[in-house]
């Protein structure tokens, strides 16, 4: 319940403490003495609602400063929630956009490594067919050599004149089996020249 203070006037109580002091040197015994209590006990209480009315005005303007500072700390409390809501819509998007990514990582990762996994599996495979190529190259080359063409071609020359010579002497199975080395030598040398060419 609060009380409204009224302000005293400037300074009543001294003309009243003046009069009653008058009258007490004018009245003897008992009476004077009141008067002279009375005088000094309205002084007393002046001296007191001043004090009270002094202390009301303090109190008034740090209950004001107060007020103020409580309704600034609750805007500033206000804004600091809706920055912390703030960060806190931050924080859930970042950690949702973190998430995603992460997810796509991992399925680029595992997609990667099924790429990889395939790549590996494909890579044994040719390198057994390049083995099995090696060793079919490798017998090959144990049953067949590499000869110039220009030796093919003298030495199928060589084979005419030997099956002309033959054929003087009348050797007719000489001259055929020169015959046949140099038809030989001849199918040698028409597979030969798609490659030559």
């Amino acid at each position: 319940m609060s009380a409204t203070v009224v302000p005293l006037p400037p300074n009543p109580s001294s003309e009243t403490t003046d009069f009653l002091r008058r009258m007490a040197s004018m009245v003897s015994g008992r009476n004077g003495e009141m008067l002279l209590r009375a005088a000094a006990l309205i002084e007393s209480l002046t001296q007191r609602a001043m004090s009270a009315e002094r202390l009301y005005h303090r109190e008034h303007e740090e209950n004001t400063r107060n007020s103020d500072l409580r309704e600034a700390g609750e805007m500033a409390s206000d804004a600091m929630v809706k920055q912390i809501d703030a960060l806190r819509s931050q924080l859930a998007e970042v950690t949702a956009a973190a998430a995603a990514e992460r997810a796509a990582f991992d399925a680029k990762r595992g997609s990667l490594l099924g790429l990889m996994q395939h790549a590996e599996s494909h890579i044994g495979k040719l390198t057994s067919e390049l083995e099995t190529l090696h060793a079919s190259v490798d017998s090959f080359n144990e049953t067949a050599i590499s000869v110039p063409i220009e030796v093919l071609r003298l030495a199928r020359t060589q084979f005419d004149v030997l099956s002309a010579g033959f054929a003087r002497k009348g050797d007719v199975i000489s001259q055929a089996m020169s015959e046949i080395g140099g038809f030989a030598i001849d199918q040698a040398l028409t597979v030969k020249k798609p490659d030559t060419a």
